[in-house]
């Protein structure tokens, strides 16, 4: 990666370290680069599940020592502190694995500023204790994202494990007797054999009062890479579940309350053109070992910075500033040039795809995306003409999501 043009001299160094973090949010804009709003920390890369899917290919949780608190808690604090930071996400591993995960929890949803804090965990360890400490927490922005990846155990544990899929079951009873529903959101991962599940686990979760359900498509890295196991859903299948939103209006009117899946989102949005090509450095992941990337979908090691664990923030953001500068004018490139894209129907809102998925799939930035051939399933669907339960602009009107 290539430095960018304008360059951070030595001059703009000094004042940067008088000035502090409102001059570094400052660099990181005339960088080029959207300034961070989501923080994604790996609190511990160790699990208590081993996923056949899982893109981290997290370790067994007593094979590996979780971060220090203490450690954590400084880079919290510093993150809550940067002008622009509205969320931070606690993640692993399975971050319930951490000893001291409330008290981390607690102390972020303390740190004022914050819009959002979020508890990514597959929720197997999720106890009535636990639950009715979160409940008392009182945090009106914590949400507690739950991994699942079926409406039936036959489907789910195929990948997270035998006996996974009761215990989030339970897990997610618990959090609604206790009134946190709305504060939960379901994270589904789209793969060919669970794809047909989407509806029927809606219409679960409407039944255990969660109410938010969210998919995405299997990334082939990690675990994933090279295994029979586990395939992205066919083009087939996205038609499929377009064609159940337009005919079924029961099925609809659930999905337009709790869901947010790919095909369908790409179909309401297709029209509109994307008003940015990739989120560069609003998203930055930290992993367990304190190396920071620019974005939760680039754990590249090129892109990577170490030492947020036990370096000053603003240092570590300085020295990664010439090397993420380089992304937005990639992103750019990837819309403009890649020849797959040039007769494709959604191009204006596809903008070619996630930069990060491509990389993760096949090691190279100015590659088509992954998912290629299920957005062209998309874009060149058609809704019935005829009247029936729905017109094709009351099916998009509302827009949709890249």
């Amino acid at each position: 990666m290539c430095c960018f043009t304008a360059g951070v001299d030595r001059q703009e160094r000094r004042i940067f370290m008088n000035g502090g973090m409102m001059d570094l949010h400052r660099l990181i804009a005339r960088a080029g680069l959207r300034p961070p709003r989501v923080v994604t920390i790996v609190v511990t890369k160790g699990c208590n599940l081993s996923c056949v899917h899982c893109w981290t290919e997290s370790p067994a949780h007593g094979t590996v020592p979780p971060v220090p608190v203490d450690t954590l808690k400084r880079v919290i604090r510093a993150f809550s502190l940067l002008p622009g930071v509205e969320e931070i996400w606690l993640t692993g591993g399975e971050p319930l694995t951490h000893p001291d995960w409330f008290e981390l929890l607690s102390f972020t949803c303390r740190r004022s500023g914050l819009k959002g804090v979020r508890l990514q965990t597959n929720a197997t360890l999720l106890t009535g204790a636990h639950v009715e400490a979160l409940a008392s927490m009182e945090c009106r922005g914590l949400t507690v994202q739950v991994s699942l990846e079926g409406a039936t155990a036959r489907t789910n544990d195929r990948v997270r494990g035998e006996g996974s899929f009761e215990r989030v079951l339970q897990a997610l009873k618990l959090l609604a007797r206790a009134g946190m529903g709305p504060q939960v959101v379901v994270e589904f991962t789209e793969m060919e054999h669970n794809f047909g599940e989407l509806p029927d686990l809606l219409f679960l979760l409407k039944g255990l009062r969660i109410e938010r359900l969210v998919s995405g498509t299997l990334v082939q890295g990690g675990r994933a890479a090279g295994t029979p196991q586990v395939a992205p859903p066919r083009p087939t299948q996205y038609v499929e579940i377009l064609d159940l939103y337009c005919s079924d209006p029961r099925f609809r009117s659930l999905y337009q309350r709790l869901g947010n899946i790919a095909a369908i989102e790409w179909f309401r949005g297709k029209a509109f053109p994307a008003s940015r090509v990739c989120t560069c450095v609003e998203r930055p992941y930290i992993n367990g070992d304190g190396k920071i990337y620019p974005c939760l979908m680039l754990p590249v090691d090129g892109l990577a910075v170490p030492g947020v664990h036990h370096r000053p923030l603003e240092e570590v953001l300085m020295e990664a500033l010439p090397i993420w500068a380089e992304l937005p004018r990639l992103s750019r490139r990837r819309s403009l040039e890649l020849k797959a894209c040039r007769d494709c129907p959604g191009r204006r809102h596809c903008a070619g795809g996630c930069m990060g998925r491509t990389y993760a799939a096949t090691g190279d930035f100015m590659n088509v995306e992954d998912r290629c051939e299920l957005r062209r399933a998309v874009y060149t669907w058609e809704a019935p003409q005829k009247s029936g339960p729905a017109t094709p602009r009351q099916l998009t009107e509302s827009g949709g999501q890249r």
